[in-house]
């Protein structure tokens, strides 16, 4: 009884629960950014390569030339698809950005708490001349 009466305070403390939402809001959030960099930011990287697919970009193993990857694979023709790293590598680069641009501008919409300082008290001299005072009375 106490293994799962351990477990189940463990599954209650806020920082499970925490990261549990997290886990839940980041894969969200990693579609909104998926479609973001697919829908809206890939068609422009087309646009200044010239149209280029890096996903149809491959290198056959058997010497033979293919039309394209399809064709390639259909032939059952090993094939190194360095084009799908080259995306990868440019989807990461896109993606790191867009997070970065978010991460700094929730940061920059936190709002800052001023600095309180503590309210000065008397110097020794000031209570010293206090305590003199008291005692003359």
């Amino acid at each position: 009884m106490g293994f799962f009466a351990d477990f189940k305070a463990s599954l209650l403390k806020g920082d499970v629960l925490s990261l549990a939402t997290a886990v839940v809001i980041g894969g969200a959030f990693g579609k909104i950014v998926g479609s973001a960099v697919d829908d809206i930011i890939m068609p422009f990287v087309g646009l200044l390569t010239g149209g280029i697919d890096f996903t149809q970009k491959f290198v056959t193993l058997d010497g033979n030339a293919y039309p394209n990857l399809a064709a390639a694979k259909a032939a059952g023709a090993a094939v190194i698809t360095y084009g799908n790293l080259v995306q990868a590598i440019i989807n990461f680069v896109i993606i790191s950005f867009f997070v970065f641009v978010v991460l700094r501008a929730a940061e920059k919409a936190k709002k800052k708490e001023p600095v309180v300082a503590a309210p000065a008290g008397p110097t020794q001299e000031e209570l010293l001349t206090q305590i003199r005072d008291l005692l003359k009375k």
